[in-house]
């Protein structure tokens, strides 16, 4: 089973992934983009290019990244948990946050296509503030999309709750501002349950 892990930059999923990493036994971390060798050059592209790429071409960039991850990751692996730092609610959150051409049924319909024509698992949303978001990004140097500013993942956060909402998977809503052990417990309630 997979459980996507999604929010925006700085919201600790990433610390919630590592941390129940050296409590659970048998369990797949990977991340999106970059849980790949393909998705390690995709990774770098978006983040870290020093031309801006289109929206259109980020958007299938991580799409190629979500169908190489199915295929190798998630595919490969039916038996295993899988906690994934990110995955295809991010993905289009961020499509439609980038782009007023897009729309939520054609990024569905495509994201479904790189996913084996389904989606599946689990959800663990993280739901943060602009305080927080900003205590955070102030600690840390900004890669591509984070510095495009914290109104705009405010916006991508928007978007994801509204595309979590319209799916029929199991979801947790993580309130961000608690304490990392508190959120280290629901979260293993809800992957037990």
């Amino acid at each position: 089973m997979v459980i996507w892990f999604e929010g925006v930059d700085t919201c600790g999923k990433t610390t919630q992934i590592q941390k129940l990493a050296l409590t659970c036994k048998d369990i797949i971390t990977t991340k999106e983009p970059g849980g790949t060798e393909l998705g390690s050059s995709i990774r770098e592209l978006i983040l870290h290019q020093k031309t801006p790429i289109s929206a259109t071409s980020e958007m299938f960039l991580f799409l190629a990244d979500r169908a190489e991850h199915y295929e190798k990751i998630i595919k490969e692996n039916p038996d295993k948990l899988i906690l994934s730092d990110r995955g295809f609610i991010s993905g289009i959150a961020y499509a439609l946050a980038n782009s007023k051409e897009l729309d939520l049924g054609t990024l569905l319909w495509l994201n479904r296509l790189a996913m084996g024509g389904k989606f599946e698992g689990k959800i663990v949303f993280f739901k943060t503030t602009k305080e927080l978001i900003h205590a955070r990004m102030s600690q840390k140097n900004h890669d591509n999309i984070e510095s495009r500013g914290i109104d705009y993942l405010l916006k991508v956060q928007d978007l994801m709750e509204k595309i979590v909402a319209r799916l029929e998977l199991p979801v947790l809503q993580v309130d961000a501002s608690n304490s990392k052990e508190e959120i280290q417990r629901v979260i293993k309630g809800f992957i037990d349950d």
